[in-house]
């Protein structure tokens, strides 16, 4: 369901800062710059919450709610949560679609006490949390991404910008207004980025609810075209963004809404961003969002990853990996050539066995790559970030050494497995990159970088010594004590008090030659007591000064190096994100080949045709939960042909309700997705003749929120199929016409059938129980029946759930209803009606000529026999084989009777 629409509070909700505390007034003007976002204000070990956003953070998180000091009179509801636990708290929020802002310490108490004894610690806001730019591991799915989307209309064309910031990628799509729900729908976006003017527009709006994610409405004139594109190119520091391609001004408008938001949310930060790639309306397989819901693509419908068809393909080994599949199935190509590049990829990893355990082996150690940059960049990451960014470079090195040298275009790799190799070849910074951090980085680093300790022993002799004076403290002091005893020959010892630090300590007698005047003496006179007499040398002051100063001085050179590899990586962003796109990648494609040789998947044929042939074909998940129970899935053949030179071009599909009728429907549709996303297809052979649009209508419920019926909402949908599907779409249509009086249903799904074969002529399943559309074979030219053959058998109905040639003769709902435990009485009766109406179809029968209240008197039970009652009494196990005998004769003798 689609989170809700979020708008900026009135200016009246931030209270006045008059007459408030020093503290207040700084949390106030905080709030005041971010009012639409609870503000999480650092006060020491706790982040603090107050006002408004301490009432609503208490109802979202169940934490205490509080009272801290008066604002013009009233009690300030305060409310806090730790700072080692923010993240927890973070994640609670976004996902109830809050914003929230951090509002930092940017000094030590002990700096702002520099400044006077009631000087307050310097805070603002460093960042804006918003469920479209999170980048925390703890935060986020690491099997699937996190994109922020802005949507913008312009001269009659629609346009989708989506940025995936903790992976630094950037799309940009213009498409037809028609066409907005499947692009937005296709991202499966967090957050929605759009003008306010356009919720005026329905198209607009419905768009919006089908893309699933919080919809934040900004001021329209961030989308105006020349502020837009000044923001894109100050976001990527170019002059024009010429070289990145022709934009469209819809394009360049959503762009600029994307810019805008980070400027406002990553608090000035730049964050590392790929070149926008472009890909217009006819570079991927269009699917609206009813499509993506009734087909499970990669979410059930009750929203879960688990059960859907994503979740049953993938065989990822990286987190990189599994959000490119994702990526891949949610989005398939429309391009038979790559389409077809992707196939070749798949197919030279299945045919690879070794190479492709070695590889997976291989990927299994990596990192994300491509996660760990974009918080080093956000300044947000940590020693553990260089550290996966080392592992994810080394093991790109031995990925690459996996593969056969030769380039031989017969045995070697194909085009999308060579241009992947290519990236993974580390330049010369990334090599020194690498080596630096192998050198420099200790094995297991701590997550903070303030905590120090992730510097390797002798990578930096000044941190050495800094540490040496720090952990050997007492060893360095006996040393230098040593030394000084040999050299002066007075038997001194070294002391330390608050006043003179450390010094060097002897009797007033042992101290006379030092008094004496000499200026070649390195010990200087500092002190002289009662009994002893002080000295100290530069060395010795130096010393004093290193020893105070050496933890700090230890951290910040651990500081030091930190910030110079996190500018090493920022500068290397790009590079480091092709060589994370490359593992992503090759984990995509080799786990394809993996799934496809556990369950035995072919790859299609795809083509310019309008040909669709699938040669004992399976629905994927039904199949893997059917094995999983142990019982045989029924593969089916299905073939269409747009063009109706082959086959027909529209199937009539009949049978009895659990026969499997929306298993067949939505396998088809399947196959496609898996065909054109690339992927091998579970099927004995498959040809495909690419598709442009695929539409499913399978099953429907009722749209409260928009006072939609059930009804409503097939006819609706409906609608967007015979106002949007052409000659090269794919259509899977169920019972349309159910929802409504019998003949209006009749003439409703007669009349959409002849509409998609005549004038769409697309390549249509259409399942019905309104036989009388079988009558369309002799009808239309390019229509066929198929029917789910169901038998009789005893009795009872055995599904086969196998496809066949022809009409049902009969939907068997009687024997279903039974099936489903409807009361035998109920079910006695059904058959009763039915029987009389199909008995007298001729007649002129009136519902008025069968008895009232029929139903209502209960069927006897049958009376039970005496052979019956014999053998109730009986308990097989007691009886001897001489008994059994008998009363086996007995049970005969009843038989007579």
């Amino acid at each position: 369901m689609n989170a809700p629409l979020v708008h900026p509070p009135k200016a009246d909700a931030v209270p006045s800062s008059e007459g408030t505390t020093p503290v207040m007034a700084q949390f106030l003007a905080a709030k005041a710059s971010q009012p639409d976002a609870i503000v999480f204000f650092r006060m020491g070990d706790f982040y603090e919450l107050f006002f408004k956003d301490a009432e609503i953070a208490s109802a979202a998180l169940g934490i205490t709610l509080t009272k801290r000091g008066k604002h013009q009179g009233q009690d300030i509801p305060m409310a806090g949560v730790p700072v080692h636990a923010l993240d927890g708290y973070l994640a609670r929020l976004i996902r109830q679609g809050f914003k929230a802002a951090i509002c930092e310490q940017l000094e030590a108490p002990a700096e702002a006490r520099k400044r006077g004894s009631k000087a307050v610690v310097h805070r603002d806001i460093v960042r804006v949390v918003t469920p479209g730019t999170l980048t925390e591991d703890s935060l986020l799915d690491a099997r699937g991404a996190n994109r922020l989307a802005a949507v913008s209309i312009r001269k009659g064309r629609a346009a989708v910008a989506v940025v995936e910031l903790s992976a630094g990628s950037v799309d940009a799509v213009a498409c037809s207004l028609e066409d907005l729900g499947a692009t937005l729908a296709s991202f499966r976006p967090s957050e929605v980025l759009v003008p306010d003017r356009l919720f005026s527009d329905e198209a607009t709006k419905a768009a919006l609810d089908g893309s699933g994610g919080v919809v934040q409405a900004l001021p329209q004139a961030l989308a105006e075209p020349v502020g837009a594109r000044a923001r894109v190119e100050r976001m990527y520091g170019v002059a024009s963004l010429d070289g990145f391609g022709a934009f469209e001004e819809a394009e360049v408008s959503a762009l600029g809404l994307i810019a805008a938001y980070l400027e406002t949310t990553q608090a000035g930060k730049i964050p590392a961003l790929a070149p926008p790639r472009r890909s217009g309306d006819s570079g991927f397989l269009a699917i609206d969002p009813a499509t993506r819901l009734s087909l499970e693509i990669d979410r059930t419908q009750r929203g879960e990853r688990d059960g859907s068809l994503l979740a049953c393909i993938d065989r990822t080994v990286t987190s990189g990996g599994a959000r490119a599949l994702a990526e891949r199935i949610a989005r398939p190509l429309r391009d038979t050539t790559a389409i077809n590049h992707g196939l070749d990829a798949v197919e030279w990893l299945l045919e690879r066995r070794d190479l492709r355990r070695d590889l997976r082996d291989g990927l299994r150690a990596s990192s994300d790559v491509a996660r760990a940059t974009s918080r080093l960049v956000l300044g947000r990451g940590g020693p553990r970030d260089l550290a996966a960014i080392r592992t994810g470079l080394s093991i790109a090195e031995g990925i690459a050494g996996l593969f056969p040298p030769a380039r031989d275009p017969l045995t070697g790799p194909p085009a999308r497995i060579v241009a992947a190799l290519d990236r993974l070849a580390l330049s010369p910074e990334l090599g020194r990159l690498l080596i630096d951090l192998a050198e420099g980085l200790v094995a297991e680093p701590p997550h903070l970088a303030r905590d120090g300790g992730f510097v390797s022993a002798g990578y930096r002799p000044e941190l050495e010594e800094a540490r040496r004076l720090r952990d050997d403290s007492r060893r360095v002091v006996a040393d230098l004590e040593a030394r000084a005893v040999a050299e002066a020959g007075v038997p001194f010892k070294i002391r330390h008090n608050a006043v003179l630090g450390y010094f060097l300590e002897t009797s007033a007698k042992a101290a006379e030659p030092l008094l004496r005047p000499s200026g070649e003496s390195p010990f200087i006179h500092r002190q002289t007591l009662a009994n002893q007499v002080r000295f100290t040398t530069v060395e010795l002051s130096e010393l004093d000064a290193k020893i105070s100063q050496a933890g700090h001085r230890a951290l910040a050179i651990e500081g030091e190096t930190f910030e110079g590899w996190r500018t090493a990586v920022q500068s290397l962003a790009q590079p480091l994100q092709a060589v994370a796109e490359a593992l992503a990648e090759l984990d995509a494609h080799a786990a394809l080949a993996e799934w496809a040789e556990e369950v035995g998947a072919v790859r299609p044929a795809v083509d310019d045709t309008t040909c669709f042939e699938v040669t004992a074909g399976r629905h994927p998940v039904v199949e893997a939960a059917v094995k999983a129970q142990g019982d045989p899935y029924t593969p089916n053949n299905c073939k269409l042909d747009g063009s109706g030179a082959g086959c027909a071009r529209l199937s009539i599909v009949t049978g009895p309700n659990m026969a499997g009728k929306s298993t067949f429907l939505r396998q088809n549709a399947l196959l496609v997705v898996l065909a054109q996303a690339g992927a091998f297809v579970p099927a004995r052979a498959m040809r495909l003749g690419v598709v442009d649009r695929l539409f499913s209508r399978v099953g429907a419920g009722d749209d409260l929120a928009r006072g939609r019926s059930t009804f409503m909402t097939e006819m609706v949908e409906t609608a967007a199929i015979l106002t949007q599907a052409t000659d090269r779409s794919f259509v899977v249509l169920d019972e349309i016409g159910r929802g409504t009086a019998t003949y209006d249903g009749l003439a409703i799904a007669w009349a959409v059938a002849e509409a998609l074969h005549d004038r769409n002529r697309a390549r249509t399943l259409f399942a019905t129980h309104y036989h009388e559309l079988a009558g369309l074979e002799t009808r239309l030219a390019h229509v066929c029946n198929l029917s789910m053959v169901a038998r009789e058998w005893n009795g009872d109905l055995v599904f086969l759930h196998e496809a066949a040639p022809g009409a049902a003769d009969r939907s068997y709902g009687v024997q279903v209803a039974r099936l489903a435990g409807v009361p035998a009485a109920v079910v006695t009766r059904a058959r009763e009606v039915l029987d009389r109406l199909e008995g007298e179809k001729n007649a002129a029968i009136s519902l008025d000529d069968l008895p009232l209240f029929a139903i209502a008197e209960p069927a006897r039970p049958p009376l039970s026999s005496a052979v019956e009652d014999a053998l109730q009494a009986i308990e097989p196990d007691e009886l001897s084989p001489r008994e059994a005998l008998e009363v086996l004769y007995r049970l005969k003798g009843l038989g007579r009777r």
